[in-house]
């Protein structure tokens, strides 16, 4: 079996003795979401977080982690990182802000550290998956062990899921 090739979000979690198991998958350029990733590494889409980055009008580049198959929800975020409003980065902007490309954005290791919270239903799983920081790869490791490192803070960050019943919404 090929060795996994270091990343440096990998090199980071060593310095700091993290524990942290990593997962391969097959990416597809013609699908780079979070839910394509959980399918591929047969994990549940609620524990393989995406990392998203917004701007914030008071504070700047803020990052958000919120499991692959939510929806930020920019109310939310922008109240939890002390802003007024919140719009999401445009991917061209990405990889000269972060350092990493659409598809392998990961909340450690970014050039700078920004500003950085995470769902809260993080805090049911051991371990959430999130990027190593690299398309194809994962890291999976404890929330508690990823918000000190990076020092980001829990927030119910996502969505209210929409239940039907009866052909009507709730």
């Amino acid at each position: 079996m090929a060795k996994t090739k270091k990343t440096n979000v990998m090199r980071i979690l060593d310095k700091q003795k993290i524990f942290y198991t990593t997962k391969a998958y097959e990416y597809s350029e013609d699908d780079l979401s979070g839910v394509h990733a959980a399918a591929e590494l047969g994990m549940d889409p609620a524990q393989v977080f995406k990392t998203l980055v917004g701007q914030g009008n008071k504070t700047g580049p803020v990052v958000f982690c919120i499991p692959s198959h939510k929806e930020l929800d920019l109310k939310k975020a922008a109240s939890c990182s002390g802003n007024k409003s919140v719009q999401l980065l445009h991917v061209k902007d990405l990889l000269g802000l972060t350092g990493y490309i659409r598809g392998g954005c990961s909340p450690i290791g970014m050039k700078k550290q920004f500003p950085t919270y995470i769902d809260e239903s993080a805090l049911q799983y051991e371990a959430i998956s999130l990027s190593a920081g690299m398309r194809g790869q994962q890291v999976l490791v404890a929330p508690q062990d990823v918000a000190q490192l990076i020092h980001a803070e829990f927030h119910q960050l996502t969505m209210k899921d929409i239940t039907l019943t009866e052909g009507r919404v709730r």
